[in-house]
């Protein structure tokens, strides 16, 4: 393994967890509090996550000699921001986390379930993720409202970056925040020494419950949007660029590792989508037989982020909450624009994805459930309605 080891893939490595980390910390802080975490739980979710897939990396990169890249799941981030507070609090949700982890597992294990979750019509998938992305993504916006000098270094942070780097967009957006807070937000006596403080790992042990309304609004759309958002695409990535896993065990081997950081507030760990390109492709080393070595470099700096998670949460408290929500839309921009176009291009699917999204956007539950379920749900049955109409016309 030494032999393989380069420059390359070091700097390599290190750019895809800084991207990783800085491009969706936010909404997956923001998605743990919204079901209820307090600042400790999310911080423990936050370092169980980072610290969780950078061992899964370790681990499948070492074992396949493949650049196996891993993620936590930032659209489940999203859903979780749209998704509020269940039943039983952050002790249910952590219950659903354990159940979508299990069903990520399952589905590894037995074919006929991954080709069950395969199967949902990707527009309505597409629709539902656009659904869940919209609300967060209206809040730059809102930040610019709330305060223009606080929200709006932010948000052109992001436009003038992007508009010639496109992946150094959000972490730009993420330094504007951070100077935003540093120079224009009051910032309590004593929050610096709490700060200090924080720089010990922020483990919480959450003890799970598990009740119907947590497994139908957060397990079942969080398994199905990791799966189709995250795991499928990442094997997709893998393939375009010369790889050829057995999609299976690697889908079982993250399910595993979010089993072990469920109990801490972390919500699920998958195969990467976006940053799997960085180290699977040529930037990461011309030999792809040498490029696993970008994944095990990003899943050694992932731990190390994650032992400062604490410190990363406690300064992030420190800013009025939309700001860091500011941050996440921003970073959710591409994932929307995305599903959107993804979800409304089939013309025979258009109306069903529609009512998808808006039964999903619309943020309505019924019944304790969250709209993410009912709006698959309107959506299936629009769909299915719909092609029997077709067929018996034919």
């Amino acid at each position: 393994m030494l032999k393989d080891f380069s420059i390359q893939a070091l700097f390599m490595g290190i750019l895809t967890t800084f991207v990783g980390f800085a491009s969706s910390f936010a909404v997956v802080l923001h998605g743990l509090q919204s079901v209820g975490a307090t600042d400790a739980q999310a911080a423990s979710g936050l370092m169980a996550l980072s610290i969780a897939l950078g061992l899964c990396a370790i681990v499948l990169s070492t074992a396949t000699r493949l650049p196996i890249s891993i993620a936590w799941s930032t659209p489940g981030g999203a859903l979780l921001a749209s998704t509020g507070v269940v039943e039983g609090g952050f002790n249910a949700a952590v219950g659903a986390f354990l159940i979508c982890a299990l069903l990520i597992v399952i589905a590894g294990l037995f074919k006929p379930l991954g080709r069950a979750v395969a199967a949902i019509p990707a527009p309505l998938a597409n629709a539902m993720l656009a659904g869940v992305l919209i609300g967060l993504c209206f809040a730059p916006v809102r930040a610019i409202g709330f305060n223009p000098l606080l929200g709006l270094p932010i948000v052109l942070a992001w436009i003038f970056v992007g508009a010639f780097k496109r992946l150094w967009a959000v972490p730009a957006a993420l330094a504007a925040f951070v100077l935003v807070v540093a120079f224009g937000v009051d910032i309590p006596d004593g929050a610096l020494g709490s700060l200090e403080q924080a720089l010990r790992p922020p483990v919480e042990f959450v003890m799970p419950v598990f009740n119907l309304p947590a497994f139908v609004s957060i397990a079942l759309p969080l398994f199905i949007v990791t799966m189709a958002s995250q795991n499928i695409p990442g094997i997709a990535v893998l393939k375009v660029n010369g790889f050829e896993p057995k999609p299976g065990p690697l889908f079982s081997v993250t399910g595993l590792f979010s089993i072990l950081a469920a109990p801490f507030g972390g919500h699920a760990v998958n195969l990467a989508a976006i940053t799997a390109a960085m180290c699977a492709g040529q930037d990461a080393h011309p030999d792809p037989a040498r490029r696993y070595w970008a994944v095990l470099v990003s899943g050694i700096s992932y731990v190390i982020l994650g032992l400062l998670a604490g410190a990363v949460t406690t300064f992030v408290a420190l800013a009025p909450p939309i700001l860091i929500q500011a941050v996440a839309g921003l970073a959710l921009v591409g994932a929307f624009s995305g599903s959107a176009m993804a979800a409304f291009q089939a013309p025979e699917s258009r109306e069903a994805a529609a009512i998808t999204f808006l039964v999903t956007a619309s943020g309505v539950s019924f019944a304790g459930i969250s709209g993410a379920f009912w709006g698959l749900l309107a959506g299936g049955l629009m769909l299915a309605l719909s092609r029997f109409v077709q067929a018996a016309k034919k």
